[in-house]
């Protein structure tokens, strides 16, 4: 915002709160109102203060009772002390909706904390990050199990600091991330509207109210996931604080300042650490950077921007590359993320907006959108911004042009706006997920940035938009003030770029207001009046929305899903953490202790502990109380130890009930690249449709093969063809990969073929699988007599 005496801050990246003001204007500058027919008078209203610059006196005009003129000359005034009621009003309505809204969140994420099973399957890692066993899920498979690799450094780092309990550390982290997110979000906006603030004729009272935060907090998912232990928190910061910093760049304009360069250098990091908080948000990350680095910076910022957005996840790709051997996470790979399964994402878009009606305030949010656009174009009418006029220009100016234009808060919202567009839309194509809304409340978060907050202003002298007439005195603050967003960028006002171009009404000295100087034409008396109007309306209509929507959320906040907790139904999405409090009995499940409740888990750990030292293959069976083993050999090849491996979908409960010398893998391949590297079934459910056979997890355990020590649901023969096809070369190389001793020759070798085993797939049935890599099918086993 500029300055009191209309001068730039060196430094308005410093998100100060004096930003969300209108800027008040010295006395001595008075301007002639539009529409007004006499120039400026001293206005006998207390709410109409007058403030001035640092260097200049206060003159207060303060009126009694009885009419008289009271001007006292006080000392001068700077800072909060110098604001009147039209800078405190948006300041604290702005202070008084953050932290409401921050309160009714936080209060209803801590009544449905609890963390998710997959929320368990992070701190797994962390366990043996601190056992020193490196950043795996199981020792000695170097298998990176966790999509968002900032996540589990994030909680890495708090349990570290803190020494807390796992499941505790991820809970308080995701519970203050995820609150945080949302007023940092409406700051963020609010910052975006400073220019509008005061209205269309600059001297109402604006109101600061939360909208879209309020919408995005009364979604029930969005307080589930808030403490679930997943990354859902992690990404709504991300995406808050990256807004935060995309406006107040915008704001800036191009200054060449050593601290503007350190401010955007900053932005350019952030925008960077996308593919490391989630791999899909780089999209929002690069088309942040794209803008950043096509506006007017400069090379050396450019090169600036490369260096400090890239050095942190490049070094880290190089890392996975030849740590894990892969492009992406492992999760990746098992989930097919770049698969495509469209109806499956449009019922997953439908479950989410049914139950709660999400359509009714996204509409809402839109109306508020149109409305707040339509104001800023009576607004920059109302200063005269109008497009100049200009010869044709070059292709090179048009460039720079268009590069100028960039930096502007309406080439940031568009590309917000867009950014969360895509990132819904690749979840709907890729078929969503199978946690009731979950993936999609991320980029809800994203579509839901400008609308944050709306500012509804009410105009001062409401009275004389409905005079006629001229009047006789008018508020010395009736013209609306070219704000710092609408200042030339640079001396070339040719520019077209309506957001670049101020105008400001011709001044007048007191003495020609004495002199009774003539005004503006009767026209322009109506121009005004109808700017007030115009205002009434705007306000009343986002006033609607606004109330609409609160009486939405209040409707909408407690809806629960049918059959939540009992039926997954068809579409195989459930309300997850209504779910797992049902089958538990426990409203707030957050420990892994907690999931023992869950059918089969005790059971579980007893077979462990029964089975810790001679080993063999724990698989689940149609039982809750009861587990098959498929035991090990009674004499082991030479150099195989004996382990024992639990084999089961529910990973995160299932490893952190387990030691760390007990391997834990599941049929889905979030852990297990065997199962990752299978083909995606079709009509399978989603997020659950890579099953492999447990007849592999034998084979490759060393079990033994035969009955009757083999579980008999397993068939003998396809345990011989697994183990017959675990030889294929290609597999074989893939194994290695993850399972060898890491050395810098396995490090230079794992970083070339990532990219081919990445795409490597093998067939789900082991006889398919061997004429696949052209092994003879083994003959049946004969009977054991």
């Amino acid at each position: 915002m500029p300055s009191p005496d209309g001068s730039r801050p060196d430094d308005p990246e410093d998100f100060s709160i004096s930003e969300l003001t209108p800027s008040p204007r010295p006395p001595s500058s008075r301007r002639q109102s539009v529409g007004t027919g006499v120039a400026d008078e001293p206005v006998a209203d207390e709410q109409a203060t007058d403030t001035v610059s640092d260097d200049d006196m206060v003159a207060e005009d303060r009126t009694g009772e009885d009419g008289a003129d009271d001007r006292r000359v006080d000392a001068p005034r700077t800072g909060v002390r110098s604001w009147g009621s039209r800078q405190w009003v948006p300041v604290g309505s702005f202070v008084i909706g953050a932290v409401t809204v921050a309160t009714f969140f936080a209060i209803g994420a801590w009544q449905r904390r609890w963390i998710a099973d997959d929320g368990l399957i992070v701190l797994r890692t962390l366990r043996n990050l601190f056992a020193g066993n490196g950043p795996v899920f199981n020792a000695g498979e170097r298998v990176e199990a966790n999509t968002s690799t900032a996540w589990t450094y994030v909680l890495w780092f708090w349990a570290w600091i803190t020494d807390g309990q796992l499941e505790y550390v991820a809970l308080w982290v995701a519970l203050v991330l995820s609150v945080a997110a949302t007023p940092i979000a409406m700051y963020g906006t609010a910052r975006l509207y400073g220019s509008r603030l005061g209205g269309l004729t600059g001297n109402g009272w604006t109101l600061l109210l939360p909208l879209g935060a309020v919408v995005y907090i009364a979604v029930p998912p969005a307080r589930d996931f808030a403490t679930s232990g997943l990354e859902n928190g992690l990404c709504i910061f991300w995406v808050a604080v990256l807004w935060a910093q995309l406006v107040a760049w915008a704001r800036r304009g191009p200054h060449q300042t050593r601290s503007a360069a350190v401010w955007t250098l900053l932005l350019a990091f952030t925008a960077g650490l996308a593919p490391l908080i989630r791999p899909e948000l780089a999209v929002v990350g690069g088309l942040a950077l794209l803008l950043v680095f096509c506006a007017p910076i400069g090379a050396r910022m450019r090169i600036g921007m490369i260096v400090v957005a890239a050095i942190l996840p490049v070094g880290y790709q190089i890392f996975r590359m030849g740590y894990y051997a892969l492009l992406v996470p492992n999760p990746a790979v098992a989930k097919d993320a770049s698969g495509s399964k469209w109806a499956q994402g449009g019922r997953y878009l439908t479950n989410l907006f049914g139950p709660y009606v999400l359509l009714l305030p996204v509409i809402l949010a839109v109306v508020a959108g149109v409305v707040l656009i339509v104001g800023n174009r009576l607004r920059k009418r109302a200063l005269g911004v109008e497009p100049a006029a200009s010869s044709p220009a070059s292709a090179r100016e048009r460039l720079a042009r268009f590069s100028r234009s960039l930096q502007t808060p309406t080439a940031v919202t568009v590309t917000v706006l867009v950014a969360g567009f895509i990132c819904g839309t690749y979840w709907v194509r890729q078929g969503g997920d199978f946690m009731h809304g979950r993936v999609l409340l991320t980029p809800l978060f994203i579509l839901l940035l400008p609308m944050m907050v709306v500012p509804i202003t009410i105009p001062a002298h409401i009275a004389e938009a409905f005079r006629r007439g001229p009047r006789e005195v008018v508020d010395a603050d009736a013209v609306p003030a070219a704000s710092d967003a609408e200042t030339a960028s640079d001396a070339d006002t040719s520019d077209a770029d309506a957001e670049t171009v101020a105008f400001e009404a011709p001044a007048q000295s007191e003495a020609t207001v004495t002199a009774g100087a003539v005004g503006p034409t009767g026209a322009d008396v109506e121009s005004h009046r109808g700017l007030i109007r115009a205002q009434l309306v705007g306000s009343a209509l986002l006033a609607g929305v606004w109330v609409a929507t609160l009486v939405w959320a209040i409707s909408s906040h407690s809806t629960v899903l049918p059959n939540a907790g009992i039926d997954i139904g068809r579409s195989g999405i459930v309300d997850e953490r209504r779910f797992y409090v049902t089958n538990m009995g426990n409203e707030n499940p957050v420990t892994a202790e907690d999931y023992l409740d869950y059918p089969r888990m005790r059971a579980m750990v007893e077979m462990i502990d029964k089975y810790h030292e001679e080993g063999g293959v724990i698989l689940p069976s149609s039982s809750y109380d009861e587990w098959y083993v498929a035991r090990m050999p009674g004499i082991m090849p030479k150099g195989v130890e004996r382990q024992v491996t639990v084999y089961f979908l529910n990973l995160g409960m299932t490893s952190m009930n387990a030691p760390l010398d007990v391997r834990v893998i599941d049929q889905m391949g979030l852990a297990y690249p065997l199962a990752a590297h299978t083909e995606r079934l079709e009509d399978g459910r989603i997020g659950h449709d890579k099953i492999l056979p447990s007849e592999w997890v034998v084979a490759e355990a060393g079990a033994y093969p035969r009955s009757p020590v083999l579980p008999g649901y397993l068939d003998e023969d396809t345990v011989a063809q697994a183990r017959l096809a675990l030889t294929c070369p290609e597999t074989k190389a893939r194994y290695a990969s993850f399972t060898g001793p890491w050395t810098f020759a396995r490090f230079k070798h794992n970083l070339r073929e990532s990219f081919t085993y990445t795409d490597y797939r093998i067939q789900r049935n082991p006889e398919y699988e061997l004429q696949r890599c052209g092994i003879p099918i083994p003959p049946p086993l004969p009977p054991i007599k």
